[in-house]
């Protein structure tokens, strides 16, 4: 790591020139020392943040120093920036805002590469939504799969698994997604009914809509209508009998 600065959780004093207390200081001989005494007063801090400002501020220079502060609650230490010569961190600067434009157009760049390759993903994951399960809407399977693949989330389809289109990976963003519309489950948790028993309670719901959704039924919990209605909130209901009087006659 090289030369390492100390940036102390409460006051040092020089073990030389007796100053302090100090915002920050080397370390000789197990002792704290003042950046003027250890000759590194000369140098400037430059906060952890910008990667190609730091990158470029210590190739310009020909000295520099790791900021570190202990962090007692993970016992470890954890950069806090470098202690740089004032002149590198100007060239260091004027180089960022020379190429600021192009880095710029290169995060556009990469962003809409991002967008692209999810939106694929997404697409990919609602038609295998579809082919395990033909009778699931198809504006129900999209809504799924882009749910399940916002990046960033950790849910179900931006994990290897759902990258693949693992059946299982698939099968679980489907049930998640049944379990909360289609089902009084959220209700149970707010109810506070037990996390596992509420997942008890509506199993019999979910497993009944995907195998009507496996057999390619649509009329199921989750659409419109009196299955919906129930599923979601736990009641039944009834429908009146049709009337036949309404009816032509018979061919």
């Amino acid at each position: 790591m090289g030369l390492v600065v100390v940036r102390p959780s409460k006051g040092r004093h020089c073990a030389e020139c007796r100053r302090g207390p100090l915002p920050m200081h080397a370390v000789e001989a197990g002792l704290p020392v003042c950046l003027d005494c250890a000759d590194l007063g000369h140098l400037v801090f430059l906060p952890r943040g910008d990667a190609a400002l730091t990158r470029r501020a210590r190739e310009a220079g020909s000295l520099h120093a790791v900021v570190v502060r202990r962090n007692r609650r993970r016992r470890r230490w954890e950069r806090q920036g470098l202690l740089v010569e004032e002149q590198a961190l100007a060239a260091a600067e004027a180089a960022c805002l020379a190429d600021a434009e192009a880095r710029a157009r290169r995060r556009a760049r990469d962003a809409e590469r991002r967008a692209a390759a999810d939106a694929h993903a997404t697409a990919g994951l609602a038609a295998e939504i579809r082919r395990l399960f033909p009778g699931c809407p198809a504006e129900r399977a999209a809504e799924i799969a882009a749910h399940a693949s916002v990046r960033g989330s950790g849910r179900v389809g931006r994990t290897a698994a759902g990258r693949s289109l693992d059946e299982g990976a698939v099968t679980a963003a489907v049930r998640a997604s049944v379990r909360h519309l289609d089902t009084p489950y959220d209700a149970m948790l707010m109810a506070g009914v037990e996390r596992r028993a509420a997942r008890s309670q509506v199993a019999a719901t979910i497993d009944a809509v995907l195998a009507a959704w496996r057999a390619g039924a649509t009329g199921t919990a989750g659409t419109t209508g009196t299955a919906g209605h129930a599923a979601r909130t736990g009641r039944p209901t009834t429908e009146a009998p049709a009337d036949d009087s309404r009816r032509g006659p018979s061919g």
